[in-house]
Formats: structure tokens, C-alpha cells, sequence
């Protein structure tokens, strides 16, 4: 049986875990919004037509943030269709994914939701069609209490008080051929500026994300980052980064080993924004926000195979149907967010419901877990305070991803206020279980207090509405102690969290 280390001790931390780690999304796609987060004639619909469902299961995610309205939606987005009387409220073409736009959910409604949910909204505003003035009269009309045109507007609306939201998305994916109003590094970082100038005037308080690359594999990465943060380095915070894992060509092996280019990924973009700095001879560190994130390519053709017309409100578009091996990558995804956290402060699972999520609804029935929804509500539970900058020996494998992939990829987090440590460990082998020795000597005596395991002798096992329960963690064996180590086996393809304490 192959075995692997992890060496872990209390005064050696990668960084603190910003609890926006564990943020969400919801975009106007497909039935993220219409029949997932409001669907007003739902048996559990409260009076403003949110699903108690969907709202039971989000509050158990933890979400500390929310990411709203897209997203390529924002692109093409004007704001002002979504407030004011419902009935009053045009029905539009959507062109980023040719559906008809009814505007029964806007700003005001979110931010309604995101309060019931236990969430914040991350409000992005369009940079495609629209620009930095259009930017800076949501911000107007969402944050400033009264006694102007716009905020005055909102209170008319029956929002007495201002929504406070603090962090905000400069457009979104701006380099892609595919946005609307798409624009050339030099274009976008102009508007960008000007925008994040205006809307900070407006409130100084705000946090801004400015467009990175949609993903590695753009032609213009690293120069688009490079020329964007030449323009906006002194008005953001934060650069945006994205990444979709999938299995397209049904290699197992290579699909769990694929987590591992999504921290390279975060390594580079590091580096260029730090070049960035360097450049400018700046003390200041701008963060990461990965704002999307998941597995993401079961439904890459369903609008063809499925027949699904355009042009409809709420087509069933983009709705994978998670499997074991897919909830298997979201926990290596996590991992990766986790040993990167000194620099990545907020990050979003895209998305929330229905759409590449990890809930589905049946319309006018039930909600439920998909796989994927379990690795990321144990971490967000589990997974806060400090990440300890952990020593990882193990054997490994070579695949058509990459030659000498660890079997094993591990985090370890330790809660400074109860003491308790946390280990997040995938164990990428298929066929042989690993035996982990863990040294946390290092931390004091640690002792095992509960352990979870999440597999299946099928990987592609689902959940469905009839069988909700099918796939998710079950109690496992505690580690026992060994030499003053603490030792445990870890299934063959599997998810694990190992909780100890003092």
C-alpha cells in the first residue's frame, strides 16, 4: 500500500483565510434566478417569491459573498430595467445567452435575498454597453442614504435605507471576443480607471475587482493583466481570475490531476501583478479574486442536443448534473484556493443554483445537493482561520495532464480561537488506498475528533431528486496514533476531512 507525509507545525502559515474565500454567484442565466432563487408560486416561496428551499440550503453553504448579475449578462445589462414596479419593468433580448430578460428580479430584490441568505452582495456593473457613468449611478442609487436624484429614486422604490454594498466587479471578462462591448487591454483599462474613480467618489469606501484574463489559455495572458494594472493599479484591489475543469475527454486520472495548472494559474498571475508593482516601486499587493470557478463542461452542447429554443425566459441551459469524480476536483479546486490564500481573498463557485451549481431545483418541487455542493460546505464550515504551510511527501503517478502528480493534495487549517485543525486531503489514486502519517506534533497534542469520507465504487454516481442522499460524506475511521504520529487510510479516489483538537 503506497503512504504519504504531511508535516505541519503551529508557527508556519501560508496566510489567514479571508472568509470571502467561500463566495458564491448568481447571474440572470438560464434558472439561476427564475425558478431557482425566486419562483413566487413555489409551495416554500415567501411573500417576496424567494424559495425557503433554496434559501434553507445556501444558508447551510456559508456564503460569505454573492456575486450579481454576471457575469456576461452584465455586459449587456442596464441596471435601471431591474428597479421600480415589477409591472412596470420591460421584458429584453438577452444576447449572452439568447434567452428573453423579464426583470421580475433586479438590485433591490438581490440585495433582499442576499440579507435572507446570510450573504453580501459583489455587485458588477456593465463596462461592455455601458460605462463609467452608468457605473457610478448604481453606485449612487444603492449606497447614498438620501437627498439626491438616485438615492431619492431607491427610496421611492421602497428602499428606505441604503444597501451598503462594498465590493464591486469592474465589468466582466473584458478580453473575451464573446462579451459584449468587448475591448482591447489599453480600451478597458481606461474605462475601468475612470469608472473605479468615479464610483470611489461616490462612496470611498467601496472595494474594486478589475478584469483579468476569462482564463490561462487566452492568447493576450499575462500582457492583458500587465496593461489593464497600468491604468487601475492606484484605484483596485483586486484582479479577477477564472478557471472551468472538465473530464471532455474521459480521463480520470487527468481529471483529478487538473487542479494542480488552477495554482500554477494563481503562481502567474501573482508574479505579473507583482511585476506591476515592482514596476511602479509600490509597497502595495494587489489581491486575487476568483470570482468563477468549478466543473463546468456536462452541458457544454445540451442547448443543441436538448432542443432548447431561443429567445425563452428560463431555459434549463447549463445545467450539469454532477458526479462523484467531479465533486472529487471542486475539493482539489478548494485546496489549491486554500494553499494560495495569502493571496486569493475572495473567491466565487460558479454558480449558486441550477447552473453549473452545486443545487438543483425541479420547478414547483425540490431542491437538493448535487456532489460537488458537500466539498464545499465542509470546507466553508471547517476550513477558516490560518493555513499551515504543510511538508508533503508522497508517491506519484503520470498521466496525459501532467508527469509526476501527487497522489495526494492536502490544506491543513488551524482555528486560532478553539485550537482545532482541520485537514482537507484528495487522494487521486484509483485503485490502491494511501496510507497518510500525519506529523502535527508541531501543533501540540492533537487529538482525532471526527473524520468524513466522500467516494463511490462509481465515479460517475449522481444525486437526483428521487435520490438526493446518493452521494455525500459518510463518518470514516479516525486517524489513530502511531509513534507520535497520527496515522489513517484514505480510500482509493476520495475526499477526506479529518478534524483534531488539543
Amino acid at each position: 500500500m503506497p503512504a504519504a507525509s504531511l508535516r505541519i507545525e503551529r508557527d508556519y502559515t501560508i496566510g489567514t483565510v479571508d472568509p470571502r474565500l467561500y463566495g458564491g454567484f448568481a447571474e440572470h442565466l438560464g434558472r439561476c434566478i427564475y425558478e431557482g432563487i425566486w419562483e413566487p408560486d413555489h409551495p416554500t416561496a415567501d411573500a417576496h417569491g424567494f424559495r425557503g428551499d433554496v434559501l434553507a440550503l445556501v444558508r447551510e453553504l456559508d456564503l460569505p459573498v454573492m456575486r450579481y448579475p454576471g457575469g456576461n449578462f452584465v455586459s449587456g445589462y442596464s441596471w435601471e430595467d431591474g428597479v421600480g414596479p415589477r409591472e412596470q419593468r420591460p421584458v429584453r433580448q438577452e444576447l449572452a445567452w439568447k434567452s428573453r430578460e423579464p426583470n421580475w428580479v433586479g438590485t433591490n430584490e438581490f440585495v433582499d435575498w442576499c440579507r435572507l441568505a446570510g450573504t453580501a452582495p459583489m455587485l458588477a456593473v456593465n463596462l461592455g454597453t455601458r460605462g463609467p457613468e452608468d457605473a457610478r449611478r448604481l453606485v449612487e442609487y444603492c449606497n447614498h442614504p438620501s437627498g439626491t436624484q438616485l438615492s431619492d429614486l431607491r427610496r421611492s422604490h421602497g428602499w428606505e435605507q441604503p444597501h451598503g454594498v462594498k465590493l464591486w466587479c469592474l465589468g466582466n471578462e473584458m478580453d473575451g471576443p464573446w462579451q459584449m462591448g468587448h475591448k482591447t487591454a489599453q480600451e478597458y483599462g481606461r474605462a475601468a480607471c475612470e469608472a473605479a474613480k468615479l464610483m470611489k467618489w461616490t462612496d470611498p469606501s467601496l472595494e474594486l475587482v478589475v478584469c483579468g484574463s476569462s482564463h490561462r489559455g487566452m492568447p493576450t495572458f499575462g500582457h492583458w493583466e500587465r496593461e489593464v494594472l497600468d491604468h487601475t493599479f492606484d484605484q483596485v484591489e483586486y484582479v479577477s481570475i477564472h478557471t472551468y475543469l472538465g473530464n471532455q475527454a474521459g480521463d480520470t486520472a487527468s481529471f483529478l490531476a487538473k487542479p494542480d495548472a488552477m495554482g500554477r494559474f494563481i503562481d502567474e498571475v501573482v508574479a505579473t501583478v507583482d511585476h506591476v508593482a515592482a514596476c511602479r516601486r509600490s509597497r502595495k499587493r494587489i489581491q486575487l479574486s476568483f470570482d468563477e470557478w468549478n466543473v463546468w463542461y456536462h452541458s457544454h452542447d445540451d442547448r443543441r442536443q436538448r432542443r432548447i429554443e431561443d429567445w425563452a425566459i428560463a431555459p434549463p441551459i447549463l445545467e450539469d448534473h454532477y458526479n462523484v469524480e467531479d465533486a472529487l476536483v471542486v475539493g482539489g479546486m478548494l485546496i489549491e484556493l486554500l494553499n494560495h490564500c495569502d493571496r486569493v481573498k475572495i473567491a466565487c463557485l460558479a454558480q449558486v443554483v441550477n447552473v453549473i451549481a452545486p443545487i438543483l431545483t425541479a420547478r414547483g418541487g425540490a431542491a437538493w445537493r448535487q456532489t460537488i455542493f458537500h466539498p464545499l460546505a465542509q470546507a466553508s464550515r471547517w476550513a477558516r482561520g490560518e493555513v499551515l504551510r504543510g511538508l508533503l511527501r508522497c508517491p506519484t503517478y503520470d498521466c496525459a495532464e501532467q508527469a509526476g502528480t501527487p497522489l495526494l493534495t492536502a490544506a491543513a487549517v488551524l482555528d486560532p480561537a478553539s485550537g482545532e485543525v482541520t485537514v482537507l486531503a484528495l487522494h487521486r489514486g484509483l485503485t490502491e488506498p494511501l496510507t497518510l502519517r500525519i506529523d502535527a506534533r508541531g501543533c501540540g497534542d492533537l487529538q482525532p475528533i471526527a473524520a468524513w469520507v466522500l467516494r463511490d465504487d462509481d465515479l460517475l454516481a449522481v444525486n437526483t431528486a428521487a435520490q438526493p442522499d446518493r452521494v455525500a460524506p459518510q463518518p470514516a475511521a479516525l486517524p489513530v496514533s502511531q509513534d507520535g504520529l497520527l496515522q489513517v487510510e484514505l480510500p482509493p479516489a476520495s475526499w477526506n476531512v479529518l478534524r483534531f483538537r488539543r
